[in-house]
């Protein structure tokens, strides 16, 4: 299992994949909201997702698990 984790502290604004999605290094798998910009969130691995950590509108903190990729 592999987590994908915050870069920074914000808000999830939309959540790109669910859980039993393929997805690839590179894919974009979630988008946080920090000071008024969307920042996107990467998968730094490939695999299948196993479980979001997440729901739209959270606020996470840096180092937060977003996903777990599988």
């Amino acid at each position: 299992m592999k987590e994908i984790t915050s870069s920074m502290a914000g808000t999830v604004l939309n959540i790109l994949v669910s859980q039993g999605d393929s997805v690839a290094e590179g894919q974009e798998v979630l988008m946080l909201e920090s000071m008024k910009m969307e920042i996107p969130v990467e998968s730094t691995f490939s695999g299948t997702v196993a479980e979001l950590k997440v729901n739209i509108g959270d606020f996470v903190n840096e180092g937060d698990v977003l996903l777990v990729i599988e």
